[in-house]
This record gives structure tokens, sequence and C-alpha cells, in this order.
């Protein structure tokens, strides 16, 4: 007997490799696959802005990184004894307005190497409420805690998120023919508006996708949300709060993204990796002992040999532990 509702896996319907650049743009759920994929040593820039939770803001910023735009003060808010910027993570914020645009500018610029060689961008969208700035009527990425009354908040139509992704997608695909773009609906509950309110919101988001995924042949759809939603609709699948996901919840959207997006090949090369890293994990009770020695040598030569055959793996960090291990 069956005692779940499985939901179908979109298995062959596109593959991402090592050799692919990858840019991922969201919700904290976007930073839970990232994080996988780099620890697998996947090429990634993740939320180069920090999270943004609605698909206005995404399109923004990745607006503003493909035009090259540079912050400058106009473009901060000075509040609580800190500059700002309204479309990034408080992480950037700082006491000095230098240095927050220097934050901010040598992130973007490093963001747009790597967007210019993408292959594919992910994109998870959170909720399609947005809060517009009253000053400029500009729907921003954070609210910093400022007063409420700064901001208009309101549901976006289906519609005017499919438009404007379609002119900025359209522009990014004529510009790099080989970009794939993939979507999903982030399964973290937004209760503030309360279920029915969270329901519309994500309805919204799941509209918007289908009609972007119809319309443009090079866009994808991973149904994480759905995944939570409907095979995981269980208690124990989410953490103290009941809105997010638990570590096993991810960790089971995780199978089912690798399931979809990786090949055998490509799944044997992670599991190499997963084989080097637990050994660099390890620590013996006698460092400076030769069997620990000589294990470090077979982890360096694994990843020597890894390298031969995947030249694109940044393993720099990997090869200076077991360096430094080696010297003790």
């Amino acid at each position: 007997m069956e005692f779940r509702t499985k939901v179908d896996l979109p298995v062959g319907q596109w593959e991402i490799s090592h050799a692919s650049r990858l840019m991922l743009w969201g919700s904290c759920f976007s930073e839970h696959i990232g994080n996988r994929l780099s620890d697998y040593k996947f090429r990634c820039d993740v939320n180069p802005y920090g999270i943004l939770y609605n698909p206005l803001s995404i399109a923004r910023a990745l607006t503003e990184l493909e035009a090259g735009k540079v912050y400058v003060q106009d473009d901060l808010i000075f509040h609580n004894d800190e500059w700002l910027s309204l479309m990034h993570h408080g992480s950037f914020s700082s006491v000095m307005p230098e240095t927050c645009l220097r934050q901010i500018n040598e992130r973007n610029e490093e963001a747009r190497k790597h967007l210019a060689e993408t292959d594919w961008l992910l994109f998870t969208w959170g909720t399609a409420r947005v809060y517009e700035w009253n000053e400029d009527g500009q729907v921003v990425g954070n609210c910093h805690k400022l007063p409420e009354k700064s901001f208009t908040r309101r549901l976006l139509d289906p519609e005017e998120i499919t438009v404007c992704y379609e002119n900025l997608l359209e522009k990014l695909h004529t510009q790099n023919p080989s970009l794939q773009v993939l979507f999903t609906v982030s399964p973290i509950r937004h209760a503030r508006d309360g279920m029915h309110g969270n329901q519309l919101s994500k309805a919204v988001l799941l509209l918007a996708a289908d009609r972007l995924c119809r319309r443009l042949p090079y866009c994808h759809y991973f149904p994480a949300y759905e995944i939570l939603m409907d095979e995981l609709r269980d208690y124990r699948f989410y953490a103290d709060d009941m809105l997010h996901p638990s570590s096993l919840a991810v960790d089971y959207v995780w199978e089912c993204f690798s399931e979809v997006s990786f090949s055998p090949s490509t799944r044997q090369i992670m599991k190499m990796w997963e084989d080097i890293r637990r050994g660099l994990a390890h620590r013996p009770f006698h460092a400076e002992g030769e069997a620990y020695q000589s294990f470090l040598r077979q982890i360096l030569l694994k990843i020597e040999q890894l390298k031969e055959k995947f030249p694109y793996l940044d393993t720099l960090n990997e090869e200076q532990i077991c360096q430094r291990l080696l010297k003790k």
C-alpha cells in the first residue's frame, strides 16, 4: 500500500553538471540548495544582494547587475545610525556610507562577471506580496524594519510577474543563447497574512512560473513547493516554528533535485567529493602519526586525480587544508 501522494518529478527534462555555471536568487530556500551545490563543488553564485523574497525585487536586482549599476550614496538611506540599501540584506549595512557602498559594489562586480558566463539561473520565489517605498514607488528588497507607513504593501498579479520576467529573460537569453532558467516556489509559508493569504500568494507565484515555462522553451519548473505540501504533508517535516522545512525535509528535496538534475556521471563526481570531504572532516587521536599522514596524502592524491579529469573544480581550499595538516 502507498501511504503518501508521490509528486511526479520532471526527470530527463534538463541536466546540470559541474561544468555549468549557476546563479541562484530568492528566498532562504535558495540558500539551502545553493549551499548544497557549493559543497559539492558546483560553480555557484548565491544571492548577490542577500535573500530576496518577491519576484519583482529579484528581477530589479538582476536588471541592475546586467546594466552595470554602481551604487552611490544617493542610493542609500540613513536609519538607526546605519547606512543601508533598500535592495540589499542588512549584512551590507554599515555606520559609514563608504563601507556600505564598497561592500555592495564589490559584490555586484563579482556577480556581474559570473552572470556574463552563467549557464543556469535558478529562481526561488517566496511571496507575491511586495513593499513599495512611498518616496519613489519602487518595489524594495528589504524593509530593514523601517516604519510600515513608509511603504505600500500589495499583492502582485500573475501577469505582472510574467511580463516582467519575459522581457528580462528574453534580453538575457539573446545575449547568452545557451542560458537555461529554473523556477521553484519556496515551500516556506508566510503566515503574516494567514494560511488563506499565504495560499493566494503562492498561487500567484505558481501561475506566473507556469506561464513563463509555457511561453519560453528554456524555462523549467522544479516542484519543491508541491513536494512539501503534498508528499511531505506532516509536521514532522517542519522546523519548530511549523512554517520552515526541517533539515530532513530539505535533505529529501535535495535528493529529488539531484535525481532530476544530475546525470549518473555527475552523481559519481559528487560521491567522490563526499568521500574527500568526510576524510578531511576526520579528526584522529594522533595527527602526527604516520597512519594519518599517509591518509592525508591519499586524500591529496584523490583531489589531484579529480582535478585532472575536471580542471574547473575549485579545490584550492581543500588542498591547502591537506598541506597544512601534512606540515604538522
